[in-house]
Formats: C-alpha cells, sequence, structure tokens
C-alpha cells in the first residue's frame, strides 16, 4: 500500500526543528498520559492536574522540585559534556553511588571528630570516587578499544552491590534494627538546609539545602567549558568531525578520559549532594535511578547547559507527579517511568524530523 505522504531528506539538519522537536515531543507524551490515564479508568482531566499541577501547587511542592531537579541536572552537565565528543557514559548511576559511599565514608569514619572541614572533604572524596569508577571504562576503551557504553553500564551493578554489602554489613548502623543503612550523619556532616541553616523563611518547613548553589555554579562553568574553551572546542569538533580532529592533532585518549572523568566527578558531587542532603545517611535503596533519568534529560535539553536545566525541572516534575497519582488517586508510582519513557521515544520519534521532511508524493521542490 503507498502512502499519500514519504520523508523526504533536508539539505542540511532543520535548526527550527531542532528546538521544535522537546516541544513537540512533549505535547505528544501528555496526549498520550491523557489516553492511558483514561484507558486505566480515571477522568483523565483529574489525573492530569494531579500529576502535573499538585505536585508544584505548593511551597513545600517548588522545593522538592527543585531538590530532585538538582543532582539531575548535574549529572546531565557531566553526561553532555562527553555525549558531545561521542563518548557515551552510560554508567553514570554507578558514579553517583560510588561517589557517595566514598562521602559516606568519610562521614562515618572522621564523624567524631568532625569541624567545618568534613563536608568539603566529603565533596573532595564523592568526586575522587565518581572519577575512579569513571576511570574503568577509560582505561579499557583507551587501552583495548572496549565499548565504553557496555563497560560503565554494567559496572553500575557492581557499585549497586558494593552499596548493598556496605549497608548490610560492615557499615550497617547497630541502631538500625538491621535494616540495610548506616549511621545518622552529624550536622557537619550535612548541607546546610536553607531555613534552618540559613534562615531563608520562604523555605521554611522545607527540606530544600545548600547542595543546590552546586548545580547551580556548575551550569555556568560547563557552558563556559563548552562555548569558551579550546578542551570543550576539541571534544567537540572531535564529535562532529573525527577525521578533522584527528588530522588537527586532537588526541582521541585525551577526549574519552577527560570525558568520563568530567561525568564521573558531575555524577560522585551529585551523591554527595543526595546522602549528604535530604536523605542524611547511605541507605541500600536512596537513589531513585537518577544516573539513567539524566541520560534522557541531556537529550531532551538537546545537549546544551540551558536546555538540560528545563528537562531536569520536567524530569523531577514526573517524579512527583508519580508520587501524586499515587496518593491520590490510588495509582501506581511507576507511572512516572511510563511518562519518561514516553518523552524518551517521542523525542526520538520527533528527531526523525531534523533530518527529514514530510512531502506529499509527486510534490516537487527542493527540501530546506
Amino acid at each position: 500500500m503507498n502512502l499519500p505522504f514519504q520523508l523526504e531528506a533536508r539539505v542540511a539538519p532543520s535548526r527550527t526543528m531542532q528546538l521544535a522537536v522537546p516541544l513537540a515531543a512533549l505535547l505528544l507524551t501528555l496526549v498520550i498520559g491523557w489516553l492511558i490515564f483514561g484507558l486505566v479508568g480515571r477522568d483523565p482531566g483529574v489525573a492530569m492536574k494531579a500529576f502535573f499541577i499538585d505536585p508544584i501547587s505548593s511551597r513545600n511542592g517548588l522545593s522538592e522540585l527543585l531538590l530532585k531537579a538538582s543532582p539531575l541536572c548535574l549529572i546531565g552537565l557531566g553526561l553532555a559534556i562527553g555525549y558531545r565528543a561521542n563518548v557515551w557514559n552510560i554508567g553514570a548511576e554507578g558514579q553517583m553511588l560510588v561517589g557517595g559511599i566514598c562521602a559516606a565514608g568519610v562521614a562515618i569514619y572522621i564523624d567524631n571528630d568532625a569541624g567545618w572541614w568534613l563536608l568539603p572533604l566529603m565533596m573532595l572524596a564523592g568526586v575522587v570516587g565518581g572519577m575512579l569508577w569513571a576511570a574503568v571504562p577509560a582505561y579499557l576503551k583507551t587501552r583495548f578499544n572496549t565499548n565504553e557504553t557496555l563497560v560503565s553500564l554494567m559496572l553500575t551493578y557492581v557499585a549497586t552491590q558494593l552499596l548493598i554489602y556496605l549497608v548490610s554489613g560492615p557499615w550497617r548502623d547497630p541502631n538500625g534494627m538491621n535494616f540495610p543503612l548506616s549511621q545518622s550523619f552529624s550536622d557537619d556532616a550535612l548541607f546546610p538546609r536553607l531555613y534552618a541553616g540559613l534562615h531563608w523563611a520562604f523555605f521554611k518547613g522545607t527540606r530544600l539545602n545548600a547542595s543546590i548553589f552546586v548545580t547551580v555554579i556548575a551550569i555556568p562553568v560547563v557552558w563556559a567549558y563548552m562555548k569558551k574553551s579550546f578542551a570543550g572546542f576539541r571534544m567537540n569538533v572531535g564529535g562532529l568531525a573525527p577525521l578533522a580532529a584527528r588530522y588537527a592533532g586532537f588526541s582521541d585518549a585525551r577526549t574519552i578520559w577527560a570525558s568520563l572523568l568530567i561525568s564521573g566527578a558531575t555524577a560522585g558531587l551529585a551523591g554527595v549532594s543526595e546522602i549528604a542532603g535530604p536523605i542524611g545517611q547511605l541507605q541500600s535503596t536512596w537513589s531513585p535511578g537518577y544516573g539513567f533519568t539524566a541520560i534522557i534529560c541531556v537529550f531532551v535539553g538537546r545537549l546544551h547547559p540551558i536546555g538540560i536545566v528545563l528537562a531536569s525541572l520536567l524530569m523531577a516534575l514526573l517524579y512527583l507527579g508519580g508520587e501524586s497519582v499515587q496518593i491520590s488517586l490510588q495509582l501506581p508510582q511507576a507511572i512516572s517511568g511510563v511518562f519518561q519513557g514516553l518523552l524518551l521515544f517521542s523525542l526520538l520519534g520527533c528527531d526523525l524530523l531534523v533530518n527529514y521532511r514530510i512531502r506529499r508524493r509527486g510534490a516537487t521542490g527542493l527540501a530546506h
């Protein structure tokens, strides 16, 4: 059967479509989500309000939105640098876990003699831990030409088992009633809350803490690295035109190491912001999968820092929406994952229009 329309290759990728595709993907996700709520027997209007509006209709909701968006954005910023260079780190979740483990180890073993310097030391340990975990696929890629995507992903499961072993064994809180968690950290090992520690009255009664400032600082730093530094230019050229990069003398190995180490560092730092922020201890299930969700943020944000910020806020809203409909409509919280998957697949499908346009069969004219 011949369809009345066909795809026609564009002369050059459409800049307009590159900007419009995320919005089109979001709209398509909302339409499909509306249909899903109807199919499960819920009023779509009420369900969409409970999913997208109610979670941010209060001061506490807004603070939770920022609290969840912050680690997503921080991880996504690091991943975007590597993705621009065609270095595909899929193991940010594991690097985040190891960063949190290293930071927790510092808090546990130095807690009794703590001071103001404990939190910076934990942040440093988290960065180093994330970088070391990312260094494994970097070494294997540059030394044996292994696939960094698979290696970094598989290391995530190693990190998960390491976390479970530590909180179930040597680091388990003796007063924790045999739950797999560490002892609670002291105040010196925690980011101060914006109300209790910094006395920002607007955030009274919320969990929002100073870890968000780490992300706020990282946004312009990553933008400057991507857009203004020679190192960022070299990595971008390596991704867009590998042969030209080699001809110019740009080192593939240096690009791989820099990409993975930077993304490992930001993921490790995100891990610290979680265990030294709203959680306050190391737990076996403290991550809701931020390292994987951040990958969606990177692509929805078109590998641009500002786009990643907006995408992180959207993904954080999906997390909150899942919790909201679970309480108000008795739907499973996993529906937030359904929306995340819908958004990613809608984006991938709509991305086809960046390089192709839809034309009626038999129509003539050049593609633009």
